[in-house]
């Protein structure tokens, strides 16, 4: 079980974004806030940033504020960024070799190790310093890597299958750009879904409702 099981996802959600806005005062310079200012600049409220750092032990000094460096590095380690997880891409189309070219995976906790395709096409290509293996080739390569990770860049007809194969290598972590609900088929692995599509379509919602107007068709 983990440290920090009793603090909801919508705290977790946020850590993120603090470590993102630190990072940005940091490259400006700034070394100490307080929780008045660090709320102004992300647009909450100082209760709401006391009250999520709290969940976490609290790093704040009355009439002091916050040394950024050393709230930077704590979240940074709450959010396990120094861990090193090895991943794999799954899928190296156009949508997967951007993800693979353009994340700072080791800034985020992870190791890419591995880029699989069934496209014979695009096998033996290239992807940020590694050779696009087939995925055939799954199973004896996490044999030999053991990752923890994939992500996955496939269609939706061949979501659950290649997904069946990482899950009997011990894969239990996915970043989920494909359609299917992971979730729906196996309760004991941990998904981040990013349907592109149901992004999009909030989006449409929220120009709606602010009344930017389109074109009825």
């Amino acid at each position: 079980m983990g440290r920090y099981n009793n603090v909801s996802i919508s705290v977790i959600r946020r850590l993120p974004r603090y470590h993102r806005f630190l990072e940005d005062l940091l490259n400006k310079g700034v070394h100490r806030i307080s929780s008045r200012e660090l709320a102004q600049k992300m647009s909450l409220t100082a209760s709401q940033i006391r009250q999520d750092l709290n969940c976490f032990g609290g790093f704040g000094q009355q009439g002091y504020g916050y040394n950024i460096d050393a709230l930077y590095a704590e979240i940074g380690k709450i959010l396990g960024l120094d861990k090193g997880i090895k991943c794999v891409l799954i899928g190296a189309g156009h949508l997967g070799t951007a993800i693979g070219r353009h994340i700072p995976y080791e800034s985020y906790g992870f190791n890419l190790v591995g880029v699989f395709d069934a496209d014979p096409r695009v096998v033996g290509g290239e992807l940020r310093g590694l050779t696009i293996k087939h995925t055939d080739e799954i199973e004896n390569f996490c044999k030999l890597y053991n990752p923890k990770m994939a992500i996955l860049c496939i269609p939706k007809d061949t979501t659950l299958e290649v997904v069946d194969r990482l899950y009997n290598c011990g894969v239990f972590g996915y970043w989920n750009f494909t359609q299917v609900d992971l979730q729906l088929f196996y309760d004991d692995i941990v998904v981040q879904d990013i349907h592109l599509g149901d992004g999009v379509m909030t989006l449409c919602y929220l120009m709606n409702e602010h009344g930017i107007p389109g074109e009825e068709r």
